[in-house]
């Protein structure tokens, strides 16, 4: 049984790092491509270091890409996450307390709808949403973005099964006991011992608008306009190395540009994970107490 327990570690071990190795090396590719000159790229060890010097070369010329387009699109993907992320916590934290404490009718076709919206490809639902958009006018416009990125069903049925399982049903009968309304037992009870809830929520829902590149990409035409994804790959569209028969900029925009870009554009994901978990753990201790 020892050895069988042995065995069966050693294989726990080398899938872990298998899968560090499938995860953590691209990233370092990018990182240490972000340090060579087109040459060393081509020439020098996939994993050498080239210097700090090249770095800066790199960020100069993507500066210079469009006067600067590399700025403004940062500036829009920050518009449009924030704006979308503070929708998506306003509606998701209370539609999943209403799901999870209330008895309404209707309830379980929304819970059905919610589950299927979580398993339909959000590509799909591009084009009726840009027909609805159109309809209106939102074509073009900063709601165009915003609006249907703050539709997270994945929030709303990730808040339901906390509120559900994870806060004791006893403290919101105990609140309404002592004549706290139900606004009131969500707002001073529920809403309070969510934070856990409301930092993943936040997380989850930044890191789908800050990576989404279809919605932005139909919505927009403006570039001045567009995200940071979709300026990625017009950045990488005028590049000889990636299109050679594409249209090429002023600027010279090579494998060491778009490594710096790739860097600049996944670096607000690593802090809004780190920002995340850190939320989490001081939040963590709010349940051990609740029930007392």
């Amino acid at each position: 049984m020892r050895k069988l327990h042995t065995l069966g570690r050693g294989v726990g071990w080398v899938v872990l790092a298998g899968f560090f190795m499938f995860f953590v090396t691209p990233i370092l590719w990018l990182a240490l491509a972000a340090t060579k000159t087109q040459t060393q790229i081509v020439t020098e060890p996939p994993f050498s270091f080239g210097s700090l010097a090249n770095v800066g070369a790199a960020w100069t010329n993507v500066l210079a890409f469009n006067q600067g387009a590399i700025v403004a699109w940062f500036g829009n993907s920050v518009l449009y996450s924030l704006g979308s992320v503070i929708l998506a916590i306003l509606v998701s934290i209370p539609a999943g307390y209403a799901l999870a404490v209330g008895a309404f009718a209707g309830r379980r076709l929304i819970l059905g709808l919610t589950l299927v919206s979580m398993v339909m490809p959000s590509a799909a639902l591009v084009l009726p949403i840009f027909l609805e958009l159109s309809a209106i006018g939102l074509v073009g416009t900063i709601w165009s973005v915003i609006v249907p990125l703050a539709f997270f069903p994945f929030g709303v049925y990730l808040t339901f099964i906390y509120f559900s399982t994870a806060v004791p049903r006893d403290l919101y009968e105990a609140s309404r006991l002592d004549g706290c309304s139900e606004f009131g037992v969500f707002t001073r009870i529920a809403l309070p011992l969510s934070k856990p809830m409301v930092a993943l929520v936040a997380f989850f829902s930044f890191v789908a608008c800050w990576n989404n590149f279809f919605l932005p990409f139909v919505m927009l035409s403006d570039s001045s306009m567009l995200p940071l994804p979709v300026g990625l790959a017009l950045l990488a569209a005028s590049s000889p190395d990636f299109n050679p028969t594409g249209l090429v900029s002023g600027a010279p925009i090579y494998r060491p540009e778009i490594a710096v870009a790739t860097l600049v554009t996944t670096l607000p994901v690593l802090v809004g994970l780190l920002l995340a978990q850190r939320s989490v753990l001081r939040s963590s201790a709010l349940l051990s107490g609740s029930v007392r």
